[in-house]
C-alpha cells in the first residue's frame, strides 16, 4: 500500500460518508483510496475518477458501467460493489476493501507457479467469471492487476470497468480497450468480444502462472498485438518441463486462435479445470490395493487352543465337540434365514424404488419434453407437434420479426427448440412479422469500431471485416459496406435487420517504392502483406528522380482492388532519355525553334530581335551547346542580338 501525505483527497469526506485515509494505488483513469464508511462503519476501497476527465462523458459511462456490471453480481470471487455517486466533480465507486496483494504481484515476486497453485487461482478466477458470463457480463479486461488476492486466503475479481453485455458482438467503442498482453486476436483485429475473449484472456494468465512469463513479447504494444492477431500460442511445457500435458491442452483449448475453438464460456472451462484436477490428483499413486468386500456375515472363528477339534468326533484330548458345534450352527440357522429375508426385502423396496423414480422422470410429473424444431410450420401444425410431444402450450401466440421466415410462420418457441422442460412447462409459439425494416446507416471514414456499432445498431448482422488499401481514406477506417457478394451498399439505402454485412476497412495507401531498389521495394510491400514482382517494359524517368534499375512505380495486375495477399507489377526506371543536342548557332530564330523541337526539347528565346524579324536573325549562342546532351523535354535557351 502506497500512500501520500500530499494528496489533497488524503482526510476529506466523500459525500458526507465516506472519510479518505490512505491512497492504495493510482492508475491512468481513477485513484484508489482507503477510506473508512462512517455510516456502516467498515473499511472500504473507493475509486476516484481524475479531475481532469471529469468532462470527458466517455469515462464517467465507465465508471457507472462498472457500478451497473458489478451490481448484477453476487459472487464469493468478484469484488463487491457498494455505492456509486458524484462528489463535486468526480464520480466515485465504493467496493469492498481486501487487504492483501494482485496477481501481478505474486508474479513479480515468485515467477512461475506451481501447477497446483494455478489450479487454485484459476478454478476462483473462472468461478467469478462464470457468474458474470450468466449474469450477461463480459468483463473484457481480465489481467493480473485485476486479480485480488486477500490476505484471508479470498480470491477476486474487480475492475468491471470495461465490461458490457454479453453478444455475439460486443464492440469495444472507439479503441482497442483492455491490455495488449492479454486481447484475444478477435479484439486486436475486428475489436470485438464476447465471453471467449474472457477466456483468452484467462488462457494467458494461466501460461503466464505456469512459466513466469507472458507468450509474446515486444518492444512495442503492436508487435504483441501482431503475435496475438497472427501466432499460435505455444504449450507452457516448452517453456518449463515441469508442467503437465493436461495443463497444455487446457491453455492451447484456451487461447485458440479462432473463437469458436475455445470454450464457450468460463463454466464450460471450469468443469473440464475441475476434471482435469481430479484426474491429476487421481493419477498419483495408491498406498494399498482395494480389498474385496464381501456381503454375507462370515461365521465366528473359536479362541484359539492347543488342541484340534473335529466336528463330529471327539478331539485328541477326549472332548466331545460335535454337538456343541452342532448347537452353534442351529443357533444361528433362524438367524441367517432372518438376514436373507431382509435382504430380499432390501432387494424389493429397491425395486419399486427404480420403477416409481423411472415412471416420475419418464411419464409422470417429473417427466421431461425436448421441444421440437417447428420453425417454419403453420402455427397449427407446429401446435400439434408439441401437443403430441407432451407439452402445453399457450393459446397466444408471440410474433417476431425474422429475415429467413415470411410473415405467418412459425419463426421458434419460448423455450427454444431442442431444450429441455418439464412438462408442465408453458411452450410458447412465435409466429414471424417477416423481415423487419432498417436501413444502411453512412459510416464511410468512421473507425471500424464506431462503424460496427452503427451497423450492429441498426440490426444488420455485422462479419469479419475486409482489409484493402486506399490512399483516400485512413488507417483503420470504413470504406465502405458490402453485402456477403460484396456488392457496395449505399448510405441510406433500405434493407432488413439480421440481413449479413461486412465492412471493408482501409489499411491506408500502398507503400511508396519509388527511387527503391527492386530488393527494397520487395520488402515494403511485403511488410504490408503485399508481393511485388518486376513486370512490363522498363521506362525513361525524365524527371532525373529515378536512377536506372531503380523502382519507377508499381501497377495493379487486375482490376480487382488491392488487399493484403495481392500482387503488384513493379515497373522499373530505364534512367533519363538523353538527347543530342542540335548545332543551331548561325540558323534563324525560326529554324532553331523548329529544330530544337524536332529534336524533343523546348526553345526558350533570349533576344531584342522584335517577333516579326525572327525569320531572318541569326541565333549567336545555345545554352547548354551544341556538344553537350540533354533530358528529353528538357528547355533549351538560344540568344539572338542585333
Amino acid at each position: 500500500m502506497s500512500t501520500s501525505t500530499t494528496d489533497p483527497l488524503i482526510g476529506r469526506l466523500i459525500d458526507g460518508r465516506y472519510q479518505v485515509r490512505s491512497r492504495i494505488a493510482r492508475g491512468g483513469m481513477a485513484t484508489v483510496y482507503l477510506a473508512t464508511d462512517q455510516r456502516l462503519d467498515r473499511l472500504v476501497a473507493v475509486k476516484i475518477m481524475h479531475g481532469h476527465l471529469a468532462d470527458d462523458s466517455q469515462f464517467k459511462e465507465r465508471f457507472i458501467q462498472e457500478a451497473r456490471s458489478a451490481a448484477r453480481l453476487a459472487h464469493p470471487n468478484v469484488v463487491n460493489v457498494f455505492d456509486q455517486g458524484q462528489d463535486a466533480d468526480s464520480a466515485y465507486l465504493v467496493m469492498e476493501y481486501l487487504p492483501g496483494i494482485t496477481l501481478r504481484e505474486l508474479l513479480q515476486e515468485y515467477g512461475a507457479l506451481t501447477s497446483e497453485q494455478t489450479m487454485d487461482i484459476a478454478q476462483a478466477v473462472l468461478a467469478g467469471l462464470a457468474a458474470a458470463h450468466k449474469a450477461g457480463i463480459v468483463h473484457r479486461d481480465l489481467k493480473p492487476e485485476n486479480v485480488l488476492l486477500a490476505d484471508d486466503g479470498r480470491i477476486k475479481i474487480g475492475d468491471f470497468g470495461l465490461a458490457r453485455a454479453a453478444s455475439a458482438n460486443t464492440a469495444t467503442g472507439k479503441a482497442l480497450l483492455g491490455t495488449i498482453a492479454y486481447l484475444s486476436p478477435e479484439l486486436v483485429t475486428r475489436g470485438i468480444a464476447d465471453t471467449r475473449s474472457d477466456i483468452y484472456a484467462v488462457g494467458i494468465m494461466m501460461f503466464e502462472m505456469l512459466t513466469g512469463e507472458q507468450p509474446y513479447k515486444g518492444e512495442q504494444p503492436m508487435q504483441i498485438a501482431y503475435q496475438h492477431a497472427n501466432d499460435s500460442v505455444p504449450p507452457p511445457s516448452s517453456l518449463n518441463p515441469l508442467v503437465p500435458a493436461e495443463w497444455d491442452e487446457l491453455v492451447l483449448w484456451a487461447t485458440a486462435r479462432d473463437p469458436q475453438d475455445r470454450p464457450a464460456d468460463a463454466r464450460t472451462l471450469l468443469d473440464q479445470l475441475t476434471e482435469t484436477n481430479r484426474s491429476l490428483q487421481t493419477a498419483l499413486p495408491t498406498a494399498a490395493t482395494q480389498r474385496t468386500l464381501l456381503l454375507t456375515s462370515p461365521i465366528p472363528v473359536a479362541p484359539a487352543t492347543d488342541e484340534t477339534q473335529v466336528l463330529g468326533t471327539r478331539g485328541s484330548a477326549g472332548a466331545e465337540s460335535g454337538p456343541s458345534a452342532t448347537a452353534e450352527l442351529a443357533r444361528r440357522g433362524p438367524a441367517n434365514r432372518r438376514r436373507g429375508w431382509m435382504l430380499f426385502a432390501a432387494v424389493l423396496a429397491l425395486a419399486g424404488l427404480a420403477a416409481g423414480v423411472g415412471w416420475w422422470f419418464g411419464a409422470g410429473p417429473g417427466a421431461r419434453v425436448t421441444i421440437a424444431d417447428v420453425r417454419g410450420d403453420t402455427p397449427e401444425a407446429a401446435r400439434l407437434i408439441l401437443e403430441e410431444q407432451g407439452a402445453i402450450v399457450s393459446d397466444q401466440l408471440a410474433e417476431a420479426y425474422d429475415l429467413e421466415i415470411e410473415a405467418g410462420l412459425v419463426a421458434g418457441t419460448d423455450p427454444a427448440a431442442g431444450e429441455s422442460i418439464d412438462r408442465d412447462t408453458v411452450v410458447t409459439i412465435i409466429v414471424s412479422l417477416g423481415p423487419e425494416p432498417t436501413t444502411v446507416p453512412d459510416i464511410v471514414g468512421q473507425p471500424e469500431a464506431d462503424a460496427r456499432a452503427a451497423l450492429a445498431g441498426a440490426g444488420f448482422d455485422v462479419g469479419e471485416s475486409i482489409l484493402q488499401f486506399d490512399p483516400d481514406v485512413a488507417e483503420g477506417s470504413a470504406i465502405v459496406v458490402v453485402a456477403e457478394d460484396e456488392s457496395a451498399l449505399a448510405a441510406g439505402a433500405a434493407s432488413f435487420k439480421g440481413t449479413p454485412v461486412r465492412l471493408i476497412v482501409s489499411v491506408g495507401p500502398i507503400p511508396a517504392v519509388r527511387g527503391l531498389t527492386v530488393e527494397a521495394a520487395q520488402a515494403a510491400l511485403a511488410a504490408r502483406g503485399l508481393t511485388g514482382i518486376v513486370g512490363g517494359a522498363a521506362e525513361f524517368d525524365n524527371t532525373g528522380e529515378v536512377a536506372q534499375g531503380d523502382v519507377l512505380r508499381v501497377e495493379r495486375t487486375s482490376d480487382a482492388p488491392v488487399r493484403p495477399g495481392s500482387t503488384l507489377t513493379i515497373i522499373v526506371s530505364r534512367g533519363a532519355d538523353l538527347v543530342d543536342i542540335p548545332d543551331v548557332v548561325g540558323e534563324t530564330i525560326e529554324e532553331a525553334i523548329a529544330a530544337l523541337e524536332a529534336a524533343g526539347f523546348v526553345a526558350v528565346v533570349e533576344t531584342n530581335v522584335p517577333r516579326p524579324f525572327w525569320d531572318v536573325a541569326e541565333v549567336q549562342e545555345s545554352r547548354p551547346s551544341d556538344d553537350e546532351r540533354a533530358i528529353r523535354g528538357a528547355s533549351i535557351t538560344i540568344v539572338a542580338n542585333f
